[in-house]
């Protein structure tokens, strides 16, 4: 037998999974964010922080009938509870779009763990918790330092660069695509997967499946090419880890390796690119961790809070009476971490970036079962890309600040960040 139909015999994944119920797409602008909200509308994705400490004053539950019914808790409190509450809200699906994987996905879900119900999720996490361990991620940290620096290097002396498209992306595409065996030439692939799986979601069905298919095509084929060519990394790990005492399925190694690309991506580019805006528009801070780099860690848990990327998603179980609200069976939740990094209730001085904040115990890596499992990986990345870049650019504002874009959907950042050096 060989490699190909062994993998296919382990559960090759299909080709157009189960669908569960779909929705209308709704478009157009917001009416009203307490009623009607939208995660990709224009004003959100400029900047969505006055409208969920609008929200939080006045409506800390919103809700709206886009992508078939949703649900926006903006308290910390909120945010937690059902954060932590698996009886009453599933992670089958944990990205808002106008379908819901089928019911029969659970409890593995399409990517596990992160789409993955306890029990299952316990061992489906625990298998994944070595190669991301504090001490197993310290070998990384030299190769990515010098990376930095090569990208620095690249900058050729110009005055200008868009230090989120020459700098922030390339660094965790970089190291994940290394800790994955995936081939280098590729890299340029990996920003558009991330593309089509978190920022384009308000799709009808059909196109936005064809457009995530294409990262489990190209990662089969890694998967296959592994089998036939062993080496030492991540991939091959899940290809021979097991699982209840069976190597898991084809679907759970192509399923774990899409998490591990695309969460390995957005999530760090993203944080990189923030603190970078930041430091931009905040040249005391800049001056600050330039002058005393022993604050960048205490600076990137702060930048961490303050500009948190990720928003994750849950679907809720059964109708249930929640908050004050009736949530219908299929709702979806959002967890919006970034909201609950900015409850005054939680934080104190929570609307202001303070780089040398004592006591941060922030929600940037989730909270309950799913908090990341690559946190330690992504704060040496953020930590490394701003030693080096404050090492060697003196000096950096922003360069026609008009120019700035951020990205959309329930993961945020600059996507374009012109910079002007020196």
């Amino acid at each position: 037998m060989t490699a190909d139909e062994r993998f296919i015999q382990r559960g090759e994944p299909r080709r157009r999974g189960p669908r569960g119920p779909v929705s209308e797409v709704v478009d157009g602008p917001v009416s009203d964010w307490a009623t009607d909200f939208s995660h990709v509308d224009p004003a959100w994705t400029a900047d969505p922080y006055p409208i969920t400490d609008d929200l939080r004053q006045r409506c800390p539950v919103a809700h709206t009938d886009r992508f078939g019914g949703a649900w926006l808790p903006t308290r910390y409190e909120d945010v937690a509870a059902v954060a932590y509450d698996t009886e009453r809200f599933t992670s089958r699906g944990v990205v808002v779009t106008n379908f819901r994987p089928s019911a029969d996905q659970a409890p593995a879900g399409i990517n596990p763990p992160i789409t993955s119900d306890p029990p299952f999720h316990r061992e489906a996490r625990k298998l994944l918790l070595p190669p991301f361990t504090k001490k197993a991620i310290t070998r990384y940290e030299e190769p990515t330092r010098a990376f930095c620096h090569s990208l620095i290097d690249g900058f050729d002396g110009r005055e200008t660069v868009d230090a989120a498209d020459e700098y922030a992306q390339h660094i965790p595409i970089r190291v994940i695509a290394d800790m994955l065996g995936l081939p280098p030439g590729d890299a340029p692939r990996f920003a558009g997967f991330v593309h089509d799986t978190a920022e384009v979601v308000n799709l009808p069905p059909d196109e936005r499946l064809a457009k995530t298919r294409r990262v489990g095509d190209y990662l089969r084929e890694q998967v296959r090419d592994h089998l036939e060519n062993p080496r030492d990394d991540l991939t091959t790990y899940l290809i021979n880890a097991e699982l209840h005492g069976e190597k898991l399925s084809a679907r759970h190694v192509v399923g774990a390796m899409s998490l591990l690309l695309i969460a390995g991506i957005d999530t760090t580019w993203n944080t990189i690119g923030a603190s970078l805006w930041h430091l931009a528009t905040h040249p005391s801070d800049r001056a600050r961790l330039a002058a005393d780099p022993s604050l960048i860690p205490a600076a990137v848990e702060e930048f961490l809070r303050a500009y948190t990327p990720v928003t994750m998603a849950r679907l809720v179980r059964e109708d249930t009476h929640w908050r004050g609200a009736d949530l219908k069976r299929d709702d979806w939740v959002l967890l919006s971490f970034p909201a609950a990094n900015r409850d005054p209730e939680q934080f104190d001085r929570a609307d202001e970036v303070i780089i040398d904040r004592a006591v941060n115990r922030h929600a940037a890596f989730g909270l309950g079962i799913h908090r990341c499992l690559g946190s330690h990986l992504a704060r040496m990345e953020v930590r490394v890309a701003l030693e080096t870049w404050l090492e060697r650019i003196g000096s950096f504002r922003l360069d026609e600040p008009a120019r700035v874009s951020w990205s959309s959907g329930q993961i945020r950042g600059p996507r374009a960040l012109p910079l002007l050096l020196g």
